[in-house]
C-alpha cells in the first residue's frame, strides 16, 4: 500500500504541476498572416516598438512625436479623431518635474479620442481605453504600450466587420502615470463620456504572464458571462476582483465605474521586474501575454459593437478560468451545496471509526501547519530584507525568488508536520475539519470568492463518499485526478498571488496550502521520521539561502530610473 500510495502521489504531483504551467502560460502569439478578422500579437508588436522606441513622459517632445502617431494610426483606421486639452495640475507637475529632472511652468495633458462609426449610431458607444504617457526613464512596452497596441489591433479587425451596429470609442488617456489625470479630465469634460454604453480598459504591471480579468463593474453577473462566452483563452478569476476592490490600487477605470457603465478591466502582471523599468522594451515583451490582452479584448469588443443590448446590472457571479482553457461560472449558492457535499462525504467515512480525539489531533496538526507556516514566511520575509526601507521596483524584480522561498517554506513544514499518515480515518478527517469551517465562514463573508476552498472540498468530497461506500478500482483514478487538479490550480493561485501581492503578504499562500491538503494527505505513504527531518531540513536551508541572496543582492538593474536604491543588506 505504501509503494502505491507513493506512486499515486508522484503522479497527482506530476499531474499538477503540468497543469499549473499550464494555467500560467499565456496563448502562443498568433503570426502576421493569421486571418485578418483575429487579433494577432506580431501584427500589434508593429505598434508596440514605435511606442516604446523611447521613454514618452507627459509633455515630452517624444510623448508628442507619439501622439501625433496614434493620430495618424487611428485615422488610417477609419476613425474620427480629435483630442481633449488640458493642463497638469501644479502638484502633479511638480513631481512630474522631480521625476525628469526639470522645472517646466506648463505641462498639458492631452487625450486622443477616436470614434469608429457603426451602423446604428444612436446606440451608446462600447468604449476602449488605455494610457499612451510612460514614467520617465521607460519605454513603457507594457505599460501601457501592450494597452494601446491592444486597442489598435482590435480596431484594425473591427473595421472589417460589418455586422457592428454600435460606434466603438477609442480613449488613450494622457497623465495616467501623474494620478489618473487625463482619465479625470475626459469623464469631467468630455461630450463622448455621456454616450458611453460600456467601456474596457487595459493596464499591465510587468512585462508579460497571463493578462487576466481583475477588475469588473459592479452587479457583474451579466458582464462576466459575456467575457466568459467571448474569450478563446481567457484569463480571470472572482477571487482577484474581490482582492483588487479591497486594495488600495487604481487605474484609469476607477474614475469610469461611477458611471455606472458594464466594464471590464484586463491586466497581466508577469515579469514584474519589468514595471516601469527601463528595460520596458519591446524585445523584453511578452508576445503571448500580448495575444491574450489583444484577443479577449477583441472578443468582448465585437460582442459589444453586434448587439442591441448591452450587460445589465445583474448579482455577482464566482468565475475563473479552468487553466486558461475554458471559463467556468455558477451562482455563488452553489457553495454552499458544495460544502454540504464536502460534509456528507467525510461525515459518511468519519461513521466508518468515529474517534474524536483523533479528530481533534488532525485538526490542531492542520491549525499548527497553517500558523508555523504563516509565521515562517513572514519570517522569511523579513531575512530577504523587508525589515527595513527597500524599494517598491527592487522587490519587484525579487518576486521570483520570494516565490521560491514561499514554495521551499510551505513544503518544509508540511513535510514535517504532515509527513505521517494519520493513525486513523478519523485524525485525517480532523485535519478537513478546519478547512470546511474557514471555507463556510469564506462562503459566509465573500461568496464570491470561496470557490477556491469550496470546490477543493466538493472533489474532495466526493472521494471521501467514494472511500466511504467502498468504491471499486475507479478509486485510484479518481483521487489521483481530483489532487492533481487541486494541486495545479492549488500551485497557479500562489504563483499568482505571490505576484500581486506576495512582496509584502507571502503568507498569502496559507491559501493555496490549504486547498491541497485534503487531497494530497489521503495518498501520502508514511515517511521515516529521518527521512522527513532532512527533507524538511534541506528545504529550509534553501529558503533561508535564498531569502538571503535577495537581502544581499546588488539592486537590480530594472529599477525605475527615478528611484533612489537603499544600499543592501538594508
Amino acid at each position: 500500500m505504501a509503494v502505491k500510495s507513493t506512486r499515486l502521489l508522484i503522479v497527482s504531483l506530476m499531474l499538477g504541476l503540468a497543469l499549473a504551467v499550464l494555467g500560467t502560460t499565456p496563448p502562443r502569439p498568433a503570426p502576421a498572416d493569421a486571418p485578418q478578422d483575429e487579433f494577432s500579437a506580431e501584427r500589434a508588436m508593429v505598434d508596440v516598438e514605435r511606442i516604446a522606441r523611447a521613454p514618452h513622459p507627459s509633455g515630452s517632445a517624444e510623448h508628442a512625436a507619439l501622439r501625433g502617431y496614434l493620430m495618424q494610426r487611428l485615422s488610417e483606421l477609419g476613425l474620427t479623431v480629435r483630442i481633449q486639452q488640458g493642463a497638469f495640475p501644479p502638484d502633479a507637475r511638480s513631481e512630474l518635474n522631480r521625476r525628469n529632472g526639470k522645472s517646466e511652468e506648463h505641462v498639458p495633458l492631452t487625450n486622443v479620442l477616436g470614434l469608429l462609426r457603426g451602423t446604428e449610431s444612436n446606440l451608446p458607444a462600447a468604449a476602449l481605453m488605455a494610457h499612451y504617457d510612460s514614467v520617465p526613464g521607460s519605454p513603457a512596452a507594457g505599460d501601457d504600450g501592450a494597452g494601446v497596441a491592444s486597442i489598435l489591433e482590435t480596431l484594425r479587425a473591427l473595421s472589417l466587420d460589418r455586422e457592428r451596429k454600435r460606434d466603438v470609442l477609442v480613449i488613450l488617456t494622457d497623465g495616467e502615470e501623474s494620478g489618473l489625470l487625463g482619465a479625470r479630465m475626459f469623464f469631467a469634460q468630455a461630450q463622448e463620456a455621456r454616450r458611453i454604453g460600456a467601456i474596457i480598459n487595459l493596464e499591465t504591471r510587468g512585462g508579460g504572464g497571463k493578462a487576466n480579468l481583475f477588475q469588473t463593474s459592479a452587479l457583474n453577473g451579466d458582464v462576466a458571462r459575456l467575457w466568459a462566452s467571448t474569450a478563446p483563452h481567457p484569463a480571470g478569476t472572482s477571487l482577484a476582483t474581490f482582492i483588487y476592490s479591497i486594495l488600495p490600487n487604481d487605474t484609469d477605470l476607477t474614475v469610469a465605474l461611477p458611471h455606472g457603465y458594464p466594464a471590464w478591466n484586463f491586466a497581466f502582471i508577469g515579469r514584474p521586474g519589468l514595471y516601469h523599468s527601463p528595460l520596458a522594451t519591446a524585445p523584453n515583451l511578452d508576445r503571448g501575454s500580448l495575444q491574450q490582452m489583444g484577443e479577449q479584448t477583441l472578443g468582448l469588443a465585437r460582442a459589444l459593437a453586434k448587439t442591441t443590448d448591452l450587460p445589465r446590472r445583474a448579482p455577482d457571479i464566482v468565475f475563473f478560468d479552468a487553466f486558461g482553457l475554458f471559463a467556468i461560472h455558477y451562482a455563488p449558492g452553489w457553495g454552499w451545496a458544495m460544502l454540504a457535499v464536502a460534509f456528507l462525504g467525510y461525515g459518511a467515512l468519519v461513521m466508518r471509526r468515529p474517534d474524536l480525539p483523533e479528530m481533534f489531533v488532525g485538526s490542531a496538526r492542520m491549525l499548527a501547519l497553517l500558523a508555523l507556516t504563516g509565521g515562517l514566511l513572514w519570517a522569511f520575509n523579513m531575512v530577504s530584507g523587508a525589515d527595513g526601507p527597500v524599494n517598491y521596483y527592487d522587490r519587484l524584480a525579487a518576486i521570483p525568488r520570494l516565490q521560491a522561498i514561499a514554495l521551499c517554506g510551505t513544503a518544509a513544514v508540511s513535510v514535517l508536520l504532515l509527513g505521517s499518515r494519520p493513525e486513523s480515518v478519523a485524525g485525517e478527517v480532523g485535519l478537513v475539519l478546519p478547512v470546511w469551517l474557514a471555507a463556510a465562514a469564506f462562503q459566509a463573508f465573500a461568496p464570491t470568492a470561496a470557490y477556491v476552498l469550496t470546490v477543493p472540498l466538493l472533489l474532495s468530497g466526493v472521494v471521501a463518499l467514494m472511500r466511504a461506500t467502498g468504491a471499486g478500482s475507479g478509486l485510484g483514478v479518481a483521487a489521483v485526478a481530483v489532487a492533481g487538479l487541486v494541486t495545479g490550480y492549488a500551485l497557479l493561485l500562489g504563483y499568482s498571488l505571490m505576484q500581486a501581492v506576495g512582496t509584502g503578504l507571502p503568507m498569502v499562500c496559507i491559501l493555496p496550502l490549504m486547498m491541497v491538503m485534503p487531497v494530497l494527505v489521503p495518498l501520502r505513504a508514511p515517511l521515516s521520521q529521518g527521512l522527513m527531518k532532512g527533507l524538511s531540513m534541506t528545504l529550509l536551508v534553501l529558503a533561508v539561502g535564498v531569502a538571503l541572496w535577495v537581502r544581499w543582492d546588488t539592486p537590480a538593474a530594472s529599477i525605475a530610473a527615478y528611484e533612489q536604491v537603499p544600499a543592501p543588506g538594508g
